[in-house]
């Protein structure tokens, strides 16, 4: 194997990824190699382009998040996908989905922050549950009374949600296009055919519950969010129209 072939090289890639089952950045994937055998960076990048081309048209490909690069299989297929797994996919409160929205735009963010945006106190039990899921930690205090904690996202909530970084996030402009157009007589309103198709769906299965999806994407997350009962509490009109604040995970990852 000619390590210096870009093609032999992107083979061997494609091994580590497979055999790691998780990201690996390209200073893992350059630990790999003896000094002496080790391609020049230009190779390494020629053959990551190589290997992300050679999964065209394959029900996998090669995708980069903040702590490195993976093999994974595509999003249009976990519908199906998800049926090797007798377990059902988590599904989470719109409380829990408001409060993760809210850390990723705001971040670094207070708890009492998110309360004065939702407009209801945060359970303790949704703060426990992100952080035992590895997306949010705390990265500071407010210096205000009381010092209270500063929650800003992981880069397991960039990896979870296939983002690189938190310049992916969908803009805020595109969640104020989710929002549904306001109805002035919802007697008179017809029936949206997304939901019409929903309840014909229902009555044709009867008693017998659908497969939830498996979400795989921050933007799946929010237009779950979106179709649950009311309207967010907020109409994100008070965030920042900015970019968001660069939580202290993203100041120390190295540049690749």
């Amino acid at each position: 194997m000619n390590l210096n072939e870009p093609r032999d090289l992107a083979s061997l890639i494609e091994a580590f990824l497979l055999a790691s089952g998780k990201p690996q950045s390209l200073e893992r994937l350059y630990e790999l190699f003896e000094e002496a055998e080790r391609p020049e960076p230009k190779v390494f990048k020629k053959a990551l382009e190589v290997l992300g081309k050679s999964c065209a048209g394959r029900a996998f490909e090669l995708k980069e998040v903040a702590s490195g690069f993976r093999l994974q299989i595509r999003e249009d297929f976990a519908p199906w996908v998800g049926r090797l797994w007798e377990e059902r996919p988590q599904r989470y409160s719109r409380a829990l989905l408001e409060t993760l929205a809210l850390i990723g735009y705001r971040q670094p963010i207070t708890r009492g922050e998110i309360e004065d945006v939702r407009g209801v106190a945060v359970n303790s039990n949704i703060i426990k549950t992100l952080m035992e899921r590895g997306w949010i930690r705390v990265v500071g205090h407010r210096e205000v009374p009381g010092r209270p904690a500063m929650f800003a996202t992981t880069k397991a909530f960039l990896d979870h949600f296939n983002l690189k970084s938190l310049d992916q996030l969908p803009a805020l402009a595109e969640l104020r296009e989710m929002e549904p157009a306001p109805v002035l007589d919802p007697d008179d309103a017809p029936v949206p055919a997304h939901l019409q198709a929903l309840a014909d769906a229902s009555l044709a299965e009867g008693e017998q519950a659908s497969e939830p999806k498996d979400e795989t994407s921050f933007r799946s997350l929010l237009v779950e969010l979106d179709a649950m009962e009311q309207g967010l509490k907020t109409d994100f009109a008070d965030l920042r129209d900015e970019e968001p604040e660069v939580s202290v995970e993203q100041q120390s990852k190295p540049q690749l």
